[in-house]
């Protein structure tokens, strides 16, 4: 194995421990979630209180998981696959669909990333806050996980895209 397929490796390891770490930082918001939720429903129903920022809080900790997410749940296999012709095909052919798909990740990816920019300076410019009154502030810091999350789908689309691209070439690969 050459240079180049070591340093690629290499590469594509980081990536690929960068991406677990934080997915199962972003896990840890779950239960954050779950207690909310469920400290919410105590609440409203056992004491008769209701915060309408708490509520909101649900949704300010669901976009994180979602967006921030998404990277490891594909680097973890649990993104849906059509296997209609996929599971037929042989090991470099099957590299070299992965190869298509992670390269058309990294496309999406930033054309998102450029899209939302914009969309979460705008929230920040003009001091976007929940429309509700005792709501939270601040909207941008949730608006922020837009493009932060498809910064992480970009970034696993090319450790997904190095680890497909050596195995295409032939060579044995084991980055996860």
């Amino acid at each position: 194995m050459g240079t180049a397929a070591r340093t690629a490796i290499r590469a594509s390891r980081v990536l690929g421990r960068t991406i677990d770490h934080l997915g199962q930082a972003v896990a840890w918001l779950m239960l954050a979630l779950v207690l909310l939720v469920a400290g919410n429903v105590l609440g409203r129903y056992l004491l008769g209180f209701s915060s309408v920022a708490a509520q909101e809080l649900e949704w300010h900790l669901l976009v994180p998981i979602a967006l921030l997410g998404m990277a490891y749940g594909i680097r973890r296999g649990g993104h849906v696959r059509v296997d209609v012709f996929y599971e037929h095909f042989g090991a470099r052919k099957q590299a070299a669909v992965d190869l298509l798909t992670a390269v058309l990740t990294v496309l999406l990816a930033v054309v998102a990333i450029q899209l939302s920019i914009p969309y979460v300076e705008q929230a920040y410019r003009i001091g976007e806050g929940s429309p509700d009154p005792g709501g939270l502030a601040n909207r941008f810091i949730i608006k922020a996980c837009l493009p932060l999350g498809f910064l992480l789908l970009a970034l696993q689309g090319v450790e997904l895209a190095i680890e497909s691209a050596l195995r295409v070439a032939g060579h044995r690969v084991e980055t996860r």
